[in-house]
């Protein structure tokens, strides 16, 4: 405990030292509560207070390291929370990270407990690559296979854990140094960063990626998912498949393979709607050093570390979404942003809607060549900020991971048309919501919802009713013939439901009856004649039961 205050203060003391040489002496004064610490500050051997609060800005964070320089660009999307200038700003954020001297085989043998030779015909001495978490070594396992080691650095997770608790002192500090900062509701968005940071330091967390994207493919042509080694696979060391392929934008080295840059660039972008829509888990980073091509023409997808996923419900509303942007639906798309928000303060639903309106009439105006995804998706930032919607953490990482991936392609297919690959997506997510097995989903969770709306009946009643059951519910005036009421409510509730469902029937009758889905019989759809039958007998016995009463 002792040891986690004294790291703490030190990363404070550093804090301190470097917001007061960027000319944040107001600050101090307020996190010190005193005048001391800004006449200390003041008398510093250099202070450097020229340019703006922006640019000064940035440079604390390249210089408080790593884990402030990953907190710059994973807000650096995040037009909805910060000023325009300081976006800019932060997505001028590098890494500046310095090899690192490893003994691999040192580390090999301590984590496995191995001797690195009854293993490794060869472990390459220096990195191939080098990272603010982990270097990767290339290797050769003693059956031939290349692979490739991700060895997390030595005490890397304790110095993220004791900046992250210095970031959120400094959130803490903004929001109470401006009423800005705590309008922002920033505790949330660091809250997400830290998740999504301790996350990515994990390497058991990316070897599950690895695999989930394994299973999620598996029968897919397009794509390979490398393989891992999981006997040489913990936290601290990652070992997967070697690929030898070719960078994604290298359209000279692709068609020197004789791989057409075009298809690559369609498959590329085929594949990341694919992760998103068919899987709801996908590459939150997949820019050009992150995608390599085989030499068979498959697209590789490599560091997993950070990845983002869509619950289910959310899927869903995702789906109407396109499907609306697609039909160019304002109202509809309004609808399905206000469901997906985390909260929203909306000061005109009619402005916000004819904002909408307003990106649609763009997209469907312009020509497909000349529309530039990054361009809408800026201008649907800059709704949602004028309307102050709070969206969950995958919807920025959507912006963003779309941005990147129409990029890439843009790169090596200047004709890449992002509207043309979401067609297929929305004929599959109109023909699943006209599909008998939706449909019956859809029917269920009604009944479900029905069902726990007359369990969520206040106690109060629930009570009377059950009094009403047992005759011993008493007002001032007398009421006669208790029972054959109590008899007359309950046979009125069931006829109620029988009518309910056969509302449903019929409107799902409908849609099955004018879609080709499903066996026929000549002309006749098999469920739509199913389906009128069982109304019939509905209709029957709900007359039955009127009249017999």
């Amino acid at each position: 405990m002792f040891d986690k205050q004294q790291r703490k203060f030190k990363r404070s003391a550093r804090l301190i030292s470097v917001l007061s040489k960027y000319g944040f002496k107001d600050m101090l004064a307020r996190m010190n509560g005193n005048n001391k610490q800004e006449e200390d500050s003041s008398n510093s051997d250099e202070i450097i207070s020229k340019g703006t609060v922006y640019e000064r800005i940035r440079l604390v964070l390249e210089e408080l390291g790593p884990t402030f320089v990953k907190l710059g660009q994973t807000f650096s999307n995040r037009e909805d929370l910060l000023p325009p200038e300081l976006v800019q700003e932060l997505q001028k954020l590098q890494d500046k990270v310095d090899t690192v001297e490893m003994n691999v085989h040192e580390i090999l043998e301590n984590e496995f407990n191995i001797s690195v030779n009854d293993h490794f015909l060869e472990v390459q001495k220096h990195p191939l690559a080098t990272a603010s978490i982990a270097q990767v070594y290339k290797a050769t396992l003693l059956n031939g296979d290349e692979v490739i080691l991700k060895i997390k650095k030595a005490d890397v997770q304790t110095v993220i854990e004791d900046d992250l608790l210095l970031i959120k002192d400094l959130e803490k500090l903004i929001s109470s140094y401006s009423e800005i900062g705590e309008k922002l509701n920033l505790k949330q968005a660091i809250s997400t960063f830290e998740r999504s940071l301790l996350e990515e330091v994990s390497l058991i967390n990316e070897k599950n990626n690895i695999l989930q994207f394994a299973r999620n493919f598996k029968n897919n042509k397009e794509t390979y998912v490398p393989k891992i080694y999981e006997e040489f696979c913990n936290n601290n060391v990652l070992c997967m498949e070697f690929i030898d392929g070719i960078k994604v934008t290298d359209k000279a080295g692709l068609l020197a393979n004789n791989i057409d840059p075009v298809k690559v660039s369609e498959v590329g972008l085929r594949l990341f709607v694919s992760q998103i829509l068919d899987y709801g888990f996908f590459h939150a980073d997949p820019h050009a050093g992150n995608i390599l091509v085989k030499k068979d023409g498959k697209v590789v997808f490599i560091d997993f570390g950070a990845v983002g996923k869509i619950q289910p419900n959310d899927k869903e509303i995702l789906e109407s979404l396109i499907v609306s942007f697609v039909a160019k639906n304002a109202h509809k798309i309004v609808r399905s942003l206000k469901k997906m928000a985390i909260s929203y303060e909306i000061p005109d639903e009619r402005r916000f809607e004819n904002d909408v309106d307003d990106i649609l009439n763009f997209v469907h105006s312009t020509s497909l060549k000349e529309i530039d995804p990054q361009a809408i998706i800026n201008k649907m930032k800059d709704v949602l900020k004028d309307n102050r919607l709070y969206m969950p953490d995958y919807f920025y990482l959507l912006f963003k991971g779309i941005g990147l991936i129409e990029g890439v392609g843009r790169t090596i297919n200047p004709d890449l048309d992002i509207v043309k690959s979401l067609n297929p997506y929305t004929k599959k997510i109109l023909t699943k919501k006209i599909s008998p097995k939706t449909i019956l989903k859809n029917g269920m969770d009604k009944m479900m919802n029905f069902t726990d709306n007359i369990d969520e009946i206040p106690k109060e009643l629930r009570s009377v009713l059950q009094k009403l059951d047992e005759n011993k519910f008493t007002v001032s005036s007398e009421i006669k013939n208790i029972e054959k009421t109590n008899q007359i409510i309950k046979s009125s509730i069931v006829n109620l439901i029988l009518a309910m469902i056969l509302g449903a029937n019929i409107i799902a009758t409908a849609i099955v009856f004018v879609s080709e889905s499903g066996p026929r019989i000549g002309e006749i759809s098999l469920v739509a004649l199913l389906g009128f039958i069982f109304s019939i007998l509905l209709v029957i016995i709900i007359l039955l039961r009127i009249t017999r009463k």
